[in-house]
């Protein structure tokens, strides 16, 4: 069992940055493949981002080379920084965990947690 709660989100003007945090509970966390999705209104949700035990990253092409995915084993923490953020990132972003552990290659299909999501609404 593994619970997830994002916070960081809010409304920001293009260009802006802002970081989301993602607090998990449960003592294996460091061996968890870690990543952000991201859905918007009346749009399936979509991989962003995501990282391994051994910090191996992965990012959606839109966001990359704004976003950076980064985890605090120590705090049980994974971040989204997000910068240069743009309207059509604006979404409800979910943290997700893949809980079979110490994986080297990130398989989208096989996050099975989820938070509750926090709002990024970007304006033009």
């Amino acid at each position: 069992q593994v619970q997830l709660v994002e916070s960081g989100g809010g409304l920001v003007q293009a260009g802006d940055s802002l970081r989301l945090s993602c607090a998990a509970s449960g003592r294996t966390f460091r061996s968890y493949t870690m990543g952000w999705f991201r859905q918007a209104p009346g749009k399936e949700r979509e991989f962003v981002a995501g990282i391994t035990w051994n910090t191996n990253t992965h990012y959606a092409d839109a966001v990359k080379g704004r976003f950076t995915i980064s985890r605090d084993n120590a705090k049980n923490t994974v971040y989204l920084q997000m910068n240069n953020l743009k309207p059509e990132d604006t979404a409800v972003y979910y943290c997700a965990a893949q809980r079979d552990p110490w994986v080297t290659e990130i398989s989208i299909g096989r996050f099975d947690s989820w938070g509750q999501g926090t709002q990024v609404t970007v304006s033009s």
